[in-house]
C-alpha cells in the first residue's frame, strides 16, 4: 500500500515547499529560515529515533555518509534555491532548472549507478521536460520580453543547486542503502546545518520575527515536509531506481501552480493544464515497472 500511495503523497507535501517559502520570506531571511527548520528537524528526528529505538550507524563510513548526502540533498540545495528566489529569481525559470534534474540524474545514474532505463522510461524523461517548458511558457516569454535584469548571479546559483540535489540523490543511492531511514535523515539534517549556518551568518541579518504566520510556517515546514516529504523521498531512493524517484521532480511546478491559484488567487493557464496532463503522462511512463 505504501509503495502505490508514497509518491503521490510525497508531490504533494514537497510542492506545499514552494507556497510555505511564499509566506516564510515575508518574516524572515530565507537561509536563517532554512537554519532553524534543519536545526528543528534534527531534534524532532532525534527524539523520535529514540522513542522508537533506531539503530544508529555501526560504522563509522556510513555516519559520514549520511552527512555528505545531507550537505548536497538538503543544504546547498534547499540554501540555493531559496537565495536564488529571495534575489528575485522568477518561479518560472526556478521551475525549469528544477525540471531539469530528472534529465541530469537519468543521465549520471547511467554512469555512476551503472542503471539501465528502458526506452519507454527514457521517453517520458524527454517528455516531462516538454510539459514543464510548455507548463511555464508564459512566465520564459515574459522573461525573453524583460530579460534577467542583473540576475545572472542568482540564476547560476539555482543552476549550482540543482546539480547539488541531483548529486545527493545519487550519492544516497549509493552509500546508504542500508541502515535506519531515521537516525540517517537526523544525521543529514545535521549535514545540512553545516551549510546552512554558515551561509546564514555570513550573509544575511539573521531576522526571524516570530510572528504566528512565521511559526506556523516553521511547524509545517518541519513536519510536513522535512519529516514527511524527506522521509518519503529517503524510501522511493531505496526501493526503486533513482532516476523514477527523481521523475516525480517534474510533477512539482504544476501542482505547485495549481496550490498557489487556490491559495493566493494566481491563474491557472492553458498553458499550465496542457503541460500538466503531460508531465503526469510522463511520470507514469517513467515509473512504470517492465514487464
Amino acid at each position: 500500500m505504501l509503495d502505490r500511495l508514497a509518491p503521490a503523497i510525497f508531490v504533494f507535501l514537497w510542492s506545499t515547499g514552494w507556497i510555505v517559502a511564499k509566506y516564510a520570506v515575508v518574516h524572515a531571511d530565507p537561509i536563517t529560515f532554512l537554519a532553524v527548520r534543519h536545526a528543528l528537524a534534527a531534534v524532532v528526528f532525534l527524539l523520535v529515533c529514540i522513542a522508537m529505538g533506531a539503530k544508529w550507524p555501526a560504522i563509522r563510513g556510513q555516519a559520514r555518509h549520511a552527512l555528505v548526502s545531507g550537505i548536497f540533498l538538503h543544504g546547498l540545495y534547499l540554501a540555493g534555491v531559496w537565495y536564488a528566489i529571495g534575489r528575485g529569481v522568477p518561479a518560472g525559470l526556478s521551475g525549469i532548472i528544477a525540471g531539469l534534474q530528472p534529465l541530469l540524474t537519468a543521465l549520471a545514474a547511467s554512469y555512476m549507478l551503472r542503471e539501465k532505463l528502458q526506452p519507454l522510461q527514457n521517453t517520458g524523461l524527454l517528455l516531462g521536460f516538454v510539459g514543464i517548458a510548455i507548463a511555464i511558457s508564459p512566465q520564459i516569454l515574459d522573461l525573453g520580453r524583460h530579460g534577467l535584469q542583473g540576475l545572472g548571479w542568482p540564476v547560476l546559483v539555482n543552476l549550482v543547486a540543482m546539480g547539488s540535489a541531483t548529486y545527493g540523490t545519487l550519492y544516497q543511492k549509493r552509500h546508504l542503502q542500508e541502515g535506519d531511514l531515521l537516525t540517517i535523515a537526523t544525521l543529514q539534517y545535521v549535514g545540512a546545518l553545516l551549510v546552512t549556518v554558515p551561509l546564514a551568518l555570513s550573509l544575511e541579518n539573521l531576522r526571524f520575527d516570530f510572528t504566528l504566520q512565521a511559526m506556523a510556517a516553521m511547524a509545517w515546514s518541519v513536519i510536513g515536509i522535512s519529516m514527511g516529504a524527506v522521509g518519503l523521498l529517503l524510501y522511493l531512493i531505496r526501493q526503486g531506481q533513482v532516476s523514477r524517484a527523481a521523475s516525480l521532480i517534474y510533477l512539482m511546478p504544476p501542482v505547485v501552480a495549481i496550490e498557489a491559484t487556490i491559495m493566493f488567487g494566481e491563474p491557472l493557464t492553458l498553458p499550465m493544464i496542457v503541460g500538466t496532463i503531460i508531465v503526469v503522462a510522463a511520470v507514469y511512463m517513467v515509473n512504470r515497472r517492465a514487464t
